[in-house]
């Protein structure tokens, strides 16, 4: 009997989200251009971090534990990732003014980026798409200085990402800057 319960509520469950998403990008590819307004309102593109590398997060929400463990993180290890000619950008579908009082209150000094529409973590196939909500899935992309995907995470343990991604940005060639 319970079988059949299971089946029922996996279809139901199924039915429910909307499957917009793609499946994360692969690594060599060029990653998808994008304009999105920061916490300050201002309008960013990717061509914005042309020339160095680039640590695109996605995140579900601001102010929740996870998400403010993992942008702390990268907060704390931020003049690591600088130092290596990184930067760092998080994505989620929450708005600027949201973004705004998340970075103030964390004191975040790197960019977030309102995807309101959810259409670029879409692109990213970082997007859980749900009838009555939407959120960004917990994924990262490390961009190289030509705009190519070079590594992804879509498995991210939020109080240790950082760590990962300066060990990995060291081994894709990143340097002291």
């Amino acid at each position: 009997m319970m079988a059949p319960v299971r089946r029922l509520l996996k279809g139901a469950l199924s039915a429910m989200q909307l499957n917009q998403t793609v499946d994360p990008l692969a690594i060599g590819l060029p990653a998808p251009d994008f304009q999105l307004c920061d916490q300050h309102g201002r309008l960013r593109s990717l061509s914005e971090w042309r020339g160095q590398w680039l640590v695109l997060y996605f995140y579900p929400k601001d102010d929740t534990p996870g998400c403010t463990a993992e942008a702390c993180n990268f907060r704390d290890d931020w003049q690591q990732i600088t130092a290596l000619g990184a930067q760092v950008v998080g994505i989620s579908v929450d708005t600027s003014a949201s973004h705004k009082a998340f970075a103030e209150k964390h004191h975040l000094p790197f960019t977030l980026l309102a995807d309101v529409s959810g259409d670029v973590a879409r692109a990213y196939g970082a997007l859980s798409d749900w009838k009555l909500f939407k959120f960004a899935r917990r994924y990262t992309f490390v961009i190289d200085p030509q705009g190519r995907l070079s590594k992804s995470y879509l498995s991210v343990r939020a109080s240790t990402h950082s760590a990962g991604v300066i060990a990995d940005l060291r081994q894709l060639g990143a340097h002291q800057a």
